[in-house]
């Protein structure tokens, strides 16, 4: 279980003003779920997911995974980029095995578990190339490999579609509902798409303009219709769909004084 405990980061940026980029934010993340953090531009939802890595303190609060409080990365937690961070010297197979590697793991044994996550996200015949010849698609495929290979209790996801086109994209929203139903992974995803929200989220969260609060949460199941059937289109056309769509819209684009009324 991961669990967000009034969560605040306040911080100096590089121009010498203050910074308040989350305020008191709380939650956890169930069982076999996916979270998914919404929200504008500056809500902090890259804040939080960097506090759950590691790579930033809290001013207040505690992030624990299993009761452990979270002070630095560690391999309890995988992480997937909007950009794909993958060596360009390197061939698909040593960028999927490359956590383990560092864990000590021999060769043989990681190469083995490399090839099992390469194929199960579709991409068993391009072990040998280098990323550069891969489509962002399939980079983005392979960053997944990567993260999962050292087994985290979290996987943590970037916006790590928002850069791709939108057939793209679906085909990689598809391919994350697939990978999280064989392994029922916690997952903790952000986005500026409302309809990706609801499409992969068991649970959402809608955030705040800057200082990030929480300011509503929702549970959704569409992803399990996803992960089963593979097609998007009944979902998008499904009335729950619509209206939540229309009800988190209305959320997000309320004026700044009227959320802080409600």
């Amino acid at each position: 279980m991961l669990e967000v405990r009034n969560a605040t980061v306040k911080f100096d940026a590089a121009d010498g003003t203050s910074v308040h980029a989350l305020d008191n934010v709380s939650f956890n993340i169930p069982q076999d779920s996916i979270v998914v953090a919404l929200g504008a531009s500056g809500c902090g939802k890259s804040t939080l997911l960097n506090a759950i890595a590691g790579f930033q303190p809290l001013t207040e609060g505690e992030i624990l995974i299993d009761g452990t409080p979270v002070s630095r990365p560690g391999g309890d937690r995988g992480v997937v980029f909007q950009k794909d961070t993958l060596l360009p010297w390197s061939s698909v197979l040593d960028n999927v095995a490359l956590g383990l590697r560092y864990q000590g793991v021999g060769k043989s044994e990681r190469h083995q578990r490399a090839r099992e996550l390469l194929k199960l996200v579709g991409l068993s015949d391009f072990e040998s190339k280098p990323p550069y010849e891969l489509s962002g698609g399939m980079r983005q495929r392979v960053g997944i490999a990567r993260a999962l290979a050292t087994d985290p209790k979290v996987l943590l996801m970037d916006e790590p579609f928002g850069a791709l086109d939108s057939l793209t994209r679906e085909t990689m929203q598809q391919l994350l509902a697939s990978v999280w139903s064989e392994t029922r992974k916690q997952v903790f995803f952000i986005t500026h798409s409302i309809e990706e929200a609801l499409t992969l989220g068991t649970h959402i969260l809608v955030m705040s303009p800057r200082p990030g609060r929480v300011v509503a949460r929702y549970e959704a199941g569409f992803v399990r219709q996803f992960a089963t059937t593979g097609d998007i289109g009944p979902i998008l056309a499904d009335p729950r769909f619509v209206a939540l769509r229309e009800e988190i819209r209305s959320i997000i684009h309320k004026p700044s004084h009227d959320r802080r009324a409600a």
